[in-house]
């Protein structure tokens, strides 16, 4: 980083152990140690800064090819029809006006309740009945 050299170095700690002397050596070596930590700090900050904003900006460009291949997509798929719009060709069918349509769909549980046969033992059947209903089972064989 500052490419300084083994020779460099041993000249640093001669001019500071004449500067400073041995005896109050070992506190300046902490204090420059604090600073050298407070520093690589900031330096790792502000580059996880730097990181997260360059990260934002290439999800937000990958966004945008997204948006357009999507919108590309949609334009070259054909349009499903929606639930009204099938509805109204059914209903307006003359072959299918006179005949009556359920008010609700049959479900299992409807079907399986409607499908049960009579019980033959009066304690039992309804105890039986309202079990199969609610575990939507199919009526038993007969």
């Amino acid at each position: 980083m500052f490419d300084i050299g083994a020779s460099e170095l041993l000249m640093v700690v001669i001019v500071a152990v004449v500067v400073i002397g041995p005896k109050d050596m070992p506190m300046a070596m902490r204090t420059a140690g604090r600073w050298i930590g407070k520093m690589r700090k900031i330096s790792g900050h502000f580059r996880s800064g730097i990181d997260a904003m360059v990260r934002e900006a290439e999800l937000e460009e990958m966004e945008k090819k997204w948006r357009e291949q999507n919108e590309a997509i949609m334009r070259s798929t054909p349009k499903l029809p929606t639930a009204e719009e099938m509805q109204a060709p059914i209903a307006s069918a003359p072959e299918l006006s006179d005949q009556s349509t359920p008010s609700e769909p049959e479900t299992p549980s409807t079907f399986a309740a409607e499908t049960q046969p009579p019980a033959a033992d009066a304690g039992d059947g309804p105890a039986k009945d309202t079990r199969q209903a609610e575990l939507h089972l199919p009526p038993p064989p007969p």
